[in-house]
């Protein structure tokens, strides 16, 4: 049976330039089924198989409300819900394989929402002029597995850079739909850990460690949305345990850094009752864009992580504002929890010497941890470096002795 790519695109702007597309993926073999998003004007030199006052009707809403909402931004989010509706169900019935976008700024919002509702696996691509220089990625990526193809040109018009862009596309998407795999279903032995530069060589060690008592480890780089990420895939059964190693995601939300991982971030695995072991791995910096730096925070200990990030230390009133926050999300756990501090820095430069060492501000997260953590929670202290592959082992050998609790 032909694979089934839908096609989501404002209709009546990109209406030649979506079915420009739709034709490459038919002369590929594929099948396709062009929905449109356009909310103004009618589909210009193209019809699509689902028009937009069908569209504009899986969140409660219809075409007219759209059209008289008040504000550009309004009918667009009102379109914006729909898509994800429909697309959730033409997933659910069978009718789509893979799925591609083609817009500007608001097309390209509207398409990528509706994308991000189909889980990991399904072919997702995203066709723009915004997926580029200064854009928040944020809201065509989200934490989903997107293809994101910069446009170059506009969409508007079929010229030779725009053709040989749309060429790929197609080309692209009939490899992932004939070729591509979804998700396997969740493994018995497969554990999450959270990770950046700062602990890869403890972490590498601690997947090691587990690996030798066979678990599988599945590590996530934790920069705002790699934690989130991680969090989603627990609550969708894909792990037995979670290595929480590198929780900086808690912090950055605190002074504005980009590492944000959002309200929830560290509350996910407790609610869901699986076992964890969390580390306050890299808690001690913000992560920011190089020149972006707050006026509030340039006169605080910084670390130039590479030529685009700079790191920016706590303070030693802000690590204590962390040992409260992780102590209630911990304690809220319904499963069972360990924390693992290490007492020889939090990251590469916080040691001894290091710019961003602060033994006192450490240790006042450390005593909260020690007074508010519920008295049922290991917390373990280690005279280590959180990147020491020491460490890392220790780490995996907490973890390993927690499950071992839970055998029958």
């Amino acid at each position: 049976m032909k694979k089934t790519v839908v096609l989501i695109g404002t209709l009546d702007t990109k209406g030649p330039e979506i079915a420009y597309l739709r034709d490459r993926l038919q002369a590929l073999g594929l099948q396709t089924l062009v929905v449109d998003s356009g909310i103004l004007g009618e589909p210009l030199k193209i019809t699509p198989d689902i028009g937009h006052e069908e569209s504009a009707t899986y969140a409660g809403s219809n075409l007219e409300a759209m059209r008289t909402a008040g504000s550009r931004g309004r009918a667009v989010a009102l379109m914006r819900e729909s898509l994800k509706n429909l697309v959730r169900q033409l997933y659910q019935s069978g009718r789509l394989d893979a799925i591609v976008s083609m817009g500007g700024a608001e097309g390209a919002v509207m398409g990528a929402a509706a994308m991000m509702v189909l889980p990991l696996g399904v072919p997702k691509v995203l066709v723009s002029p915004i997926a580029s220089g200064y854009h928040f990625f944020g809201p065509l990526v989200g934490t989903s597995d997107m293809m994101v193809v910069h446009s170059v040109v506009d969409i508007l018009g079929l010229n030779p850079i725009a053709c040989a862009i749309f060429d790929n596309v197609a080309a692209a998407l009939m490899g992932m739909a004939q070729h591509g795999r979804g998700l396997a279903a969740p493994g018995s032995k497969y554990v999450a850990i959270t990770m950046l530069g700062n602990t890869t060589t403890a972490v590498m060690a601690l997947k090691d460690r587990l690996e030798e008592h066979g678990y599988e480890a599945v590590i996530f780089h934790s920069n705002g949305v790699g934690g989130p990420a991680m969090e989603e895939l627990a609550a969708e059964g894909q792990f037995v345990g979670v290595v929480d190693f590198t929780t900086n995601e808690v912090y950055d939300p605190l002074v504005g850094g980009i590492h944000d991982g959002g309200v929830d971030r560290l509350e996910v695995v407790g609610r869901l009752g699986l076992p964890q072991v969390v580390v306050p791995g890299c808690i001690d910096f913000s992560v920011w864009n190089a020149g972006t730096v707050p006026a509030a925070l340039k006169d605080r200990p910084r670390y130039d992580h590479n030529p685009e990030y700079v790191l920016v230390r706590a303070t030693g009133d802000e690590m204590e504002e962390l040992g409260c926050i992780f102590a209630k999300k911990l304690n809220a756990a319904t499963g069972p929890v360990r924390v693992s501090v290490p007492t020889r820095g939090l990251s590469i430069p916080n040691t001894p010497g290091g710019v961003f060492w602060d033994s006192f501000a450490d240790a006042r997260f450390r005593r909260i941890l020690e007074t508010d953590l519920r008295r049922d929670i290991p917390l373990t202290l280690y005279d280590h470096h959180v990147n020491d592959p020491e460490f890392g082992r220790a780490v995996a050998d907490d973890f390993i002795a927690m499950m071992e609790t839970l055998q029958p």
